[in-house]
């Protein structure tokens, strides 16, 4: 069995996410993920080391090596043959621009067009997220356009905002949470990869929930959200749910194995 890939650490996604030579519309693409253009901005760009890269994208030397002559394959392929370049996908997760001992340094990076707008969080407040669609929880979490963001003070909700999701995928998904400041998620079907990136981003996580998204905050609030530990993006559509209370760590049932795959 193939070893899983570790979630790659990025200070900020590209401004930019495509490049077309001149007059060739229509012409074929590259796609370069966000992880191998994190790798070309930190080596080629900030002249980093390959060990000061790997330290900062919180993954191995060697694994910074492969990454980086992948990258410049891609480039070079688009610049010889004239080809469209496209940025995005791959595994990766959003730093959030925080001190992280983990980096090793404090990331200095100033935000992208997708980082601007971080929720402002007050003190005492315990934030959860809603994965969102017309009024309904989103049975798709890598998938989710929206979330609903719920901010709770002594078991009440104080406020509620609709917010569009930067990227798709666990990683950036996760990424994208921890940045705003969310403490648990509410969603409906949701994957072993996800679970393991929102788990390293400090987020619980509440799976197999249908139904209205105020309502589900509701029932959190109350403690008695229908939800299952064990639910997948493959069951989500079936299956029963087991009833919960809002304390309780979804980790302790070992909902899933280490893996982020694409």
């Amino acid at each position: 069995m193939a070893r899983p890939q570790r979630c790659r650490r990025i200070c900020r996604e590209p401004d930019f996410d495509s490049f077309l030579p001149d007059g060739r519309d229509g012409c074929e693409s590259v796609v370069l993920s966000v992880d191998e253009y994190e790798v070309i901005r930190l080596v080629d760009y900030e002249k980093y080391t390959h060990e000061q890269c790997a330290a900062r994208m919180d993954i191995s030397r060697t694994t910074v090596t492969e990454i980086y002559e992948s990258a410049r394959f891609k480039l070079s392929d688009t610049i010889v043959n004239g080809k469209r370049l496209v940025i995005g996908g791959g595994n990766y997760r959003l730093c959030g621009g925080e001190d992280n001992t983990a980096c090793g340094s404090v990331c200095h990076a100033a935000p992208s067009h997708e980082q601007k707008n971080i929720l402002k969080k007050g003190e005492n407040i315990m934030r959860v997220a809603v994965t969102y669609e017309n009024g309904q929880v989103f049975q798709h979490y890598g998938h989710t356009k929206q979330f609903k963001v719920f901010d709770f003070s002594d078991g009440d909700i104080v406020s509620s905002e609709i917010i569009d999701a930067t990227g798709s995928g666990h990683g950036a998904l996760a990424g994208f949470l921890s940045a705003n400041k969310v403490d648990a998620l509410i969603c409906g079907g949701i994957g072993g990869g996800a679970k393991t990136a929102l788990t390293e981003a400090g987020i619980k996580f509440y799976g197999g929930v249908k139904g209205s998204a105020d309502k589900a905050a509701s029932d959190f609030s109350k403690g008695s959200l229908l939800y299952d530990p064990f639910a997948s993006c493959s069951d989500s559509h079936g299956h029963h749910h087991h009833h919960h209370d809002k304390d309780h760590d979804c980790n302790d049932h070992a909902c899933g194995e280490h893996g982020c795959h694409d």
